[in-house]
């Protein structure tokens, strides 16, 4: 298990949003937007028939926190969610609501299924604009600090232990590296 570093702040690979806040692992996010957004698909299409506002705050929350919440090191699923939970979320709902007949017929279930599929578009497209928005800007400001540097040495050519950059030959010296061990 990890400790928290300097400043009661988490490693960055495991920070969530918020740098004192561990973040989750990147399958209960996962899990977390797909429960909304399952959730928000059954309330309407059983409140109104379609998809409406209550898909919409909850499709966008989850997806939202799970990109919010989850760890840096695992932004990229939340980040690419939003068109996956729809094009499941949606006809699994459909299907286990028994909306389709029985006795229905491929065209009639195509219909059902896709109609709420094509209304749920524009949703699904800025949900995933505003998903990969805040995962990129997660990306960009929790950058993990790099070492410092080590001072480089200066490079040592084939003459006496000199630098490489003195002398008449340092240009022929710098290219020309010899394979062979070197006579004493």
């Amino acid at each position: 298990m990890s400790t928290r570093g300097a400043g009661g702040r988490w490693p960055m690979a495991e920070r969530s949003v918020l740098t004192t806040v561990l973040g989750v692992p990147p399958l209960a996010a996962i899990g977390l937007a797909a429960a909304l957004t399952a959730l928000g698909v059954f309330v309407d299409l059983a409140r109104v028939g379609t998809l409406g506002a209550v898909f919409t705050i909850c499709h966008i929350t989850g997806c939202v926190l799970a990109v919010a919440w989850v760890r840096r090191d695992g932004l990229f699923g939340p980040m690419v969610q939003p068109p996956l939970l729809v094009a499941v979320a949606v006809p699994v709902v459909v299907l286990l609501m028994g909306t389709p007949k029985p006795g229905a017929g491929v065209a009639e279930r195509l219909l059902v299924i896709g109609a709420p599929l094509v209304n749920a578009f524009p949703i699904m497209a800025w949900t995933t604009g505003l998903a990969l928005a805040l995962g990129v800007f997660r990306l960009v400001v929790q950058r993990p600090v790099d070492a410092p540097a080590e001072p480089k040495r200066p490079a040592v050519s084939s003459r006496r232990g000199s630098p490489a950059g003195s002398g008449r030959g340092a240009a022929r010296g710098a290219a020309r590296r010899s394979v062979s061990p070197r006579r004493s």
